[in-house]
């Protein structure tokens, strides 16, 4: 059905509710009261009612004002409409995860996907079984424009830069650790800086960069470390240290199962390398979404109790 907005013109909200109550108080003098008016404004409300609708409305019989079957008539009309209005704008969305339905497309690198998913998943199936993650591949320097753009709904993410619509909630702070295979290097940890740097390295950059931070740490103690491979894909690395004499530095998140399942060992950074920031961002436009905001919240309780 088409709205003919015509029709409106000398439709006020206020009047339908002025009559809401006098059909309800059969009482002008009670719906002054009951609306915080005075009588004056009411029966101003009512004589412009009976203008509209070209009825009488409302008959006075002894104390009483009594409907018309035209007033009987709308107030079975009306009253479910101004409950559902009522509702559409004053009651905020409930959201019960047990029975609800929904789909939430978060952007995420991979290794924040093998860091998180693994927990967030199953967890989310046992308190949400109707929420489903559509995850998809994002790197830092775009995540803004996707959120934007509307191509997510959520981040999660290393990404620092701020915008006025942007909501940025922090998730954990990680610090960078070294791996490699003890089969292809015998090196004993913590690694000294001279023998960090005289190793081959394997590199992950979405932008295809040849160096990193840890390239400009290195050159400020006058050292310089080779990089043997370049790979957007954190989830190449293990492969590759099981079968060649280097090192990767990855996130700390990454490190225990992986330690686990491909048997590596382990190092700190031994440049000085600052911890960094895992976030979740979104738009401010979500922040009415129940589903999506009781998800934000989720992830936020789950990374927390991991500790």
């Amino acid at each position: 059905m088409t709205i003919k907005e015509s029709d409106f013109r000398k439709i006020d909200l206020n009047l339908l509710i002025a009559f809401a109550v006098l059909f309800r108080e059969q009482s002008v003098s009670l719906a002054a009261d009951k609306l915080h008016l005075g009588q004056p404004a009411v029966s101003g409300s009512l004589a412009r009612l009976r203008e509209m609708f070209d009825d009488p409305l409302f008959i006075r019989s002894g104390h009483r004002m009594q409907p018309t079957a035209r007033a009987t008539e709308l107030h079975g009309e009306l009253m479910p409409l101004l409950e559902q209005l009522q509702s559409a704008l004053f009651q905020q969305a409930e959201f019960n995860p047990a029975n609800a339905k929904a789909t939430v497309t978060i952007g995420m690198t991979d290794w924040v996907e093998m860091w998180l998913m693994p927990r967030l998943v199953p967890a989310l199936r046992e308190h949400a079984p109707g929420v489903r993650l559509n995850v998809v591949a994002s790197d830092p320097f775009t995540d803004a424009q996707r959120l934007e753009g509307g191509d997510l709904d959520m981040a999660i993410s290393v990404a620092n830069q701020s915008a006025r619509w942007m909501e940025r909630e922090l998730l954990t702070s990680m610090e960078f650790v070294t791996l490699w295979h003890p089969v292809q290097l015998q090196l004993d940890a913590p690694l000294s800086a001279d023998i960090y740097a005289a190793q081959q390295h394997v590199l992950v950059s979405y932008r295809e960069a040849a160096s990193s931070q840890i390239d400009t740490l290195l050159a400020k103690q006058g050292l310089k470390r080779e990089i043997s491979y370049t790979t957007p894909h954190f989830s190449a690395l293990p492969g590759l240290l099981s079968n060649m004499p280097t090192l990767a530095t990855v996130p700390q998140g990454l490190c225990e199962n992986w330690q686990q399942i491909w048997g590596l060992r382990s190092s700190p950074v031994p440049l000085g390398i600052a911890p960094f920031e895992v976030a979740l961002l979104w738009h401010q436009r979500h922040n009415s979404d129940a589903a999506l905001m009781w998800v934000r919240g989720f992830i936020k309780r789950l990374v927390g109790e991991r500790g």
